[in-house]
């Protein structure tokens, strides 16, 4: 029986100031939904992992990461795999999500929230990157569906032309920028263009459904 054919068990749903969020399980599997919204599940991580695991092959020294989206933690856990990875900021705004790593997540992940690297900030990313004055090698942005399927209408803000503005200072010289997205999002792809040159589009298919897509661009070099 495939996982999906397999009954429901809600581990625990509460309520946020951004609405309902769920965690649930299909046999050995995990998923998080978001006000009835599917975000992320552990049966399909791929392209959560390619995320950080692209971006790291096109920067030569990845000293500092910064994840946004903290989810079942397959981004953070990759970025740890990386040697040159110093240190790996995750910014996540639910608490619960946060908890539910620590706890019922946490061998999936391999603790990656324990490990002595990472840096967990507990906040809201668009406010964040617009607030700290920090710089990184790497950002790869994974707090949506994708810039046309935001799970909260207040992250547009992050895909707009001041947003990629917010996010290019933030990036140290040749970094990388990546964006998960469950949509190809051609408009997307076009203002990254317009901002910062080259992109590169991963699709990474999935068993079930529409296939999954990485959106990669570069920091300037000077």
């Amino acid at each position: 029986m495939n996982h999906v054919d397999l009954p429901v068990e809600i581990i625990e749903r509460t309520e946020s100031p951004r609405g309902e969020i769920q965690l649930q399980r299909r046999g050995e599997e995990f998923e998080i939904i978001s006000n009835g919204t599917f975000l992320m599940a552990t049966y399909n991580g791929e392209s959560e992992r390619l995320l950080v695991r692209r971006a790291l092959e096109l920067v030569p020294s990845p000293e500092k990461v910064l994840i946004g989206g903290l989810g079942v933690g397959f981004s953070l856990q990759e970025a740890l795999l990386d040697p040159r990875v110093m240190e790996a900021t995750v910014v996540e705004i639910e608490d619960k999500v946060i908890e539910w790593n620590r706890t019922v997540l946490a061998h999936v992940n391999d603790e990656a929230l324990a490990h002595p690297r990472t840096r967990l900030i507990h906040g809201d990313l668009v406010a964040w990157i617009r607030a700290t004055a920090e710089t990184f090698d790497l950002i790869c942005l994974d707090i949506d569906n994708g810039p046309d399927w935001k799970v909260f209408d207040a992250n547009a803000s992050l895909y707009d032309e001041a947003g990629l503005a917010a996010l290019q200072s933030r990036l140290r010289p040749g970094g990388c920028l990546s964006f998960w997205s469950a949509t190809p999002s051609p408009d997307f792809a076009l203002r990254l263009k317009e901002a910062f040159g080259e992109v590169e589009i991963r699709e990474v298919p999935q068993m079930h459904g529409e296939p999954d897509y990485i959106f990669y661009v570069r920091g300037s070099h000077c």
